[in-house]
């Protein structure tokens, strides 16, 4: 899972001043308003991804987050669309369990607590919103922080 190609829409953002909070709410709704799933082609499943990357610095500095599907390849683009390819030689796993979203926003704010980003790449990190990812309480959404050998 390290490599991938996505496609989907995406913005540029910053945790700063809880301006994440706000703009992926909006990348959010978008996504699912305009039923940009429907329209991302060539997709190998309908698992979601939030791919967050282009990191000016750390987690603390301004980067861009890219809500889509995992496609086989990144030929046909629509317009207004972003398609990327992502890879990390090594990955952690982290898995949010609970209400979302709020589950996945305490998840990384233990990840920033326990000085992860000592070992962080900042290349690519993201989350995987599978079948599991709608179930109350009961949901689950696995994160994968891409991390130096």
């Amino acid at each position: 899972m390290e490599n991938f190609k996505i496609i989907g829409i995406s913005t540029e953002t910053t945790n700063q001043n809880n301006q994440a909070a706000a703009d992926l709410g909006k990348l959010w709704q978008r996504f699912f308003s305009e039923e940009i799933s429907s329209k991302i082609p060539n997709k190998e499943n309908e698992d979601i991804y939030a791919v967050y990357t282009d990191y000016e610095n750390d987690y603390t500095g301004k980067y861009t987050t890219i809500i889509g599907h995992r496609v086989n390849n990144l030929n046909n683009i629509p317009d207004g669309f972003v398609g990327r390819e992502i890879k990390n030689e090594k990955l952690l796993k982290y898995k949010a369990k609970g209400e979302m979203p709020k589950a996945v926003v305490e998840t990384w704010q233990e990840i920033w607590k326990n000085n992860v980003a000592l070992y962080r790449t900042y290349d690519a990190d993201f989350e995987v919103y599978g079948e599991k990812s709608h179930l109350g309480a009961d949901s689950e959404v696995e994160i994968y922080i891409g991390i130096r050998k």
